[in-house]
Formats: C-alpha cells, sequence, structure tokens
C-alpha cells in the first residue's frame, strides 16, 4: 500500500514510524485521541521544515489520518479483537 502511494522513499519511512509509534502508544493504553495528537505534531513538523514532496505530504496526512481511525490496524497477530484498542481501559 505504501510503496505506491509515495514517490519518496523518505515518505514510507516516515510512514513507517508513525504506525511504529503508534502501535507503541496503544500497547501503552493511550486512546485514538491521544495518537491524534501525536501524528497531528508529527505531521505539522513535516509540512513545517517541507521535508517531503507536497504531494506525498498530501498523501501521508490523509493516509495516517484513514489508518488511525481504522481500528483494524491495531489488532494484534493473533487476531484476537478483544485487544482493539477502544476496548482498553486505562
Amino acid at each position: 500500500m505504501t510503496s505506491q502511494a509515495f514517490q519518496d522513499p523518505k515518505s514510507i519511512r516516515h510512514f513507517q514510524s508513525i504506525c511504529d509509534v503508534c502501535q507503541q502508544l496503544i500497547n501503552s493504553f493511550h486512546t485514538p485521541a491521544e495518537l491524534k495528537l501525536y501524528t497531528d505534531g508529527y505531521l505539522h513538523a513535516l509540512r513545517k521544515e517541507r521535508t517531503l514532496p507536497p504531494r506525498d505530504q498530501e498523501k501521508l496526512e490523509k493516509l495516517v489520518s484513514i489508518w488511525i481511525m481504522d481500528p483494524s490496524s491495531f489488532i494484534r497477530p493473533d487476531g484476537d479483537i478483544n485487544d482493539l484498542y477502544f476496548q482498553k481501559q486505562r
């Protein structure tokens, strides 16, 4: 999915970094709202620094937004849906 979506390899690395950190945050019982805050900050920093080509920046923002809101992004490898992030309590 990401290899076809981006033209610049840095964009793929940034997407993977965001995914990795979000998974760590989920494992630490952070909420989807907290993930959204983190990703918004990350994407804002990329935008401000003009790190990525504008087209890739836009694609990254859309893809991350969709990915964060999709609960299936956070199903563990065992496939147990009881571990979905929205069911965890602090």
